[in-house]
Order: structure tokens, then C-alpha cells, then sequence
């Protein structure tokens, strides 16, 4: 069951739900204005978010912000039409593209992307899951873009909306509430999971963490997963940074670089590293190909 949280005095979010790929949404309230983070998988998540708020007398947001293209993250834009939509000029783009496609009720016009490698089989099982044979899809585009960032003072609370990227999405901005050290990482951390293989590259994965490491945060929250402190945010991009580094240096051995990470935590290595070692041995193959 999705649950309303808070931390600090103006920031809310809704937690995720794997099944239908709800993933996490949040909201910043300020004494003037309100900025909504991401719209949602569906109108009716965007509304559930919008009715449990509302229970502790928040209003429907002034802003939306979109942090990438993806589906699940833009598809309830059209229950908050009365919201200025925010988004970077290279997500409007994107989101542009999903205009082109047939959204139907049947399930035909979905299977024959999957057939066509444009869209995968998780994102396409979980629309099915989370719309059921109701498939009203209405694709809106934002209404205010901007490039690199964009700061928004809703009233004693300040929002940093940055251009970050990463191999999940090239277009990810990530929301950072100044006032709370709060970063909103949405996916920007996770892997590319559009592509043939699951992959992390080196040289986007090591500039993305240059990005995030200029925030001054406390709190990280991503849209798949549970929130971070700080503590648990450098060990996860210690890893990364890692990693990143030896498959480089060792070109993609896999072997020499388990050996070395191994080596550098001094102990066997678990099921996440070893996944993450897979991903960018994945990335290093595929650029190599290019």
C-alpha cells in the first residue's frame, strides 16, 4: 500500500509501488507556491497522490516538475493540467516522440513495439497492469523547458532543478530543496535498462557523479527504491566510481576486475556488486561496438 511520508517541514512524497512501476512522487510546499516532483505512472496515481495530500489540506501543485521522459513518470500529466509542467528542453523532446505512437485500449499496438525493439517487455507489462483494458493514454507536453537549470523559490523553500544525465536517461534532471538538503535522484542513478543489455558506461556513469557530488545533501530519494542518507548515497557511488574506473583500466575483464574491487573491499563480494561489475562490462562491450 502506497504511503504518504515527510521529511522536514515542506517536503512530501508517495512511495512506490514495483508491481505497475509507480515509482516515488514528491512535493515541495512553500509558504506561496507548491511544485509537484514527477506526474506519475497514470492519472489515477497522480490523483491518489493528489487526494492523500490533500488530507493534510495541501493543494493541488503549482508546478510539476519532470525529471525524465520515461513513461511511468509522465503519464498522470494529464490530471494536472491546471499545473505549469517543467521539464529540460531535451525531455520535452523525447516526450514529443511518445506522440507518434498509437495508445489504444487493445494491447496490439504495444506488442508490435516491443517486436520492434522500441519499447521493452517490463515497461510494456507494467502499462497493461497499471491501466488495464482502460487505456485512455493522453500524452501532454511541459510547458516551460530550460536547458541546464533552473531554480524556483516557492516561498521560504527553494527548489534547483539540474540537468544531470546518466545512462538510465540521457535527459534526467535531478530536484534538489535547498532549505531540506533534500536531492531528488529520481532514476539518474540506475542503469540503462533499454538497451540490449542492462549497462552503466564509465564515462557518463563517472560524470553524472561529479553532478550529484555537488550537492550539499542530507536526504536522496529515488523513484525505485529506498531513500538514502548521506552515508549509505557515497557508498553507493563509491561503487560506482569504482568499478567504473577498473573496467577501464582492465578493459572489460571481468575477471581482473572482480579481483581487484575484491581486493579493495578486502571480502567476497555480493550479489549488488557483482551486478554492478556485469552492467559495466555490458557498457565497455557495447561501446566498443559503436
Amino acid at each position: 500500500m502506497q504511503q504518504l511520508k515527510r521529511i522536514g517541514s515542506s517536503f512530501w512524497y508517495m512511495t512506490p509501488v514495483s508491481e505497475t512501476d509507480r515509482p516515488t512522487l514528491g512535493m515541495v510546499v512553500g509558504t506561496e507556491m507548491s511544485l509537484m516532483i514527477d506526474a506519475g505512472n497514470s492519472d489515477a496515481h497522480a490523483r491518489l497522490f493528489l487526494d492523500k495530500l490533500g488530507e493534510h489540506n495541501i493543494s493541488k501543485p503549482d508546478f510539476v516538475a519532470i525529471t525524465h521522459w520515461h513513461w511511468d513518470h509522465i503519464f498522470g500529466m494529464s490530471a494536472l493540467k491546471d499545473s505549469l509542467s517543467i521539464s529540460s528542453s531535451e525531455t520535452k523532446k523525447e516526450i514529443n516522440k511518445l506522440t507518434d505512437y498509437e495508445w489504444t485500449d487493445t494491447d496490439k499496438a504495444l506488442d508490435e513495439r516491443i517486436k520492434e525493439g522500441i519499447e521493452i517487455e517490463f515497461c510494456a507489462t507494467c502499462i497493461k497492469k497499471e491501466y488495464g483494458e482502460e487505456r485512455n493514454i493522453q500524452i501532454q507536453l511541459p510547458k516551460l523547458t530550460f536547458d541546464k537549470q533552473l531554480e524556483i523559490d516557492l516561498g521560504d523553500v527553494t527548489c534547483v532543478l539540474k540537468h544531470v544525465g546518466g545512462d538510465h536517461a540521457q535527459d534526467a534532471v535531478v530536484v534538489y530543496i535547498k532549505e531540506e538538503k533534500i536531492l531528488f535522484l529520481n532514476d539518474s542513478i540506475y542503469p540503462d535498462i533499454f538497451s540490449s543489455k542492462n549497462n552503466y558506461t564509465s564515462k557518463r556513469t563517472l560524470k553524472l557523479i561529479e553532478e550529484l557530488e555537488a550537492f550539499d545533501a542530507e536526504t536522496y530519494i529515488l523513484s525505485h527504491s529506498e531513500n538514502m542518507n548521506r552515508n549509505e548515497f557515497l557508498q553507493e557511488i563509491e561503487l560506482l566510481k569504482a568499478v567504473g574506473f577498473y573496467t577501464e583500466k582492465y578493459e572489460g575483464d571481468a575477471e581482473k576486475i572482480k579481483s581487484e574491487y575484491k581486493q579493495t573491499v578486502n571480502r567476497e563480494l555480493n550479489e549488488d556488486e557483482l551486478e554492478t561489475i556485469e552492467y559495466f562490462i555490458n557498457g565497455y562491450e557495447m561501446d566498443k561496438e559503436l
